[in-house]
């Protein structure tokens, strides 16, 4: 079976809307013996928490059953050096900046890098970003929800 990790779009767009919400919660329900915690999508929502009462509903609810489990993944050297070897790729292709120094952008990256290191597809909205990586290192990603599990 695949194994999936979310990227932190698919959270922040389900605390935004119940249609999101829902989807979320349906395909998670289904997908749950196969979905990875990044250690970056971590970091992002924790940075994005903006009271102590939402970090541990975030904790306790999102970040919890994967830590408790050992569902996570995080970069490894590689993948440093990957985020490193893209962005150097990339500069020359498209001028001086076009994004590539959003910290996001970089965020993709490394969890583009460790998601192929497991052998996992990334689940995202964020298809730009992710077909400019996909032209530095080879990596599968699909648009939220994957309908067959």
């Amino acid at each position: 079976m695949r194994k999936y990790v979310l990227d932190s779009n698919c959270y922040i767009d389900a605390a935004r809307d119940p249609d999101q919400l829902a989807a979320l919660g349906e395909f998670t329900t289904c997908a749950v013996p196969h979905l990875y915690l990044s250690s970056v999508v971590a970091a992002e929502l924790r940075a994005g928490v903006r009271t102590v009462r939402e970090r541990a509903r975030l904790e306790r609810l999102v970040l919890g059953p994967y830590v408790r489990r050992g569902r996570t993944i995080t970069p490894s050297a590689a993948a440093w050096d990957a985020l490193g070897l893209t962005l150097g790729t990339l500069r020359p292709q498209t001028g001086p900046d076009h994004g590539l120094s959003r910290r996001s952008f970089a965020f993709d990256v490394l969890l583009a890098y460790s998601a192929r290191e497991v052998g996992a597809v990334v689940v995202t909205s964020n298809h730009r970003d992710m077909e400019r990586i996909r032209t530095v290192f080879t990596f599968e990603f699909v648009p939220p929800y994957p309908g067959r599990l």
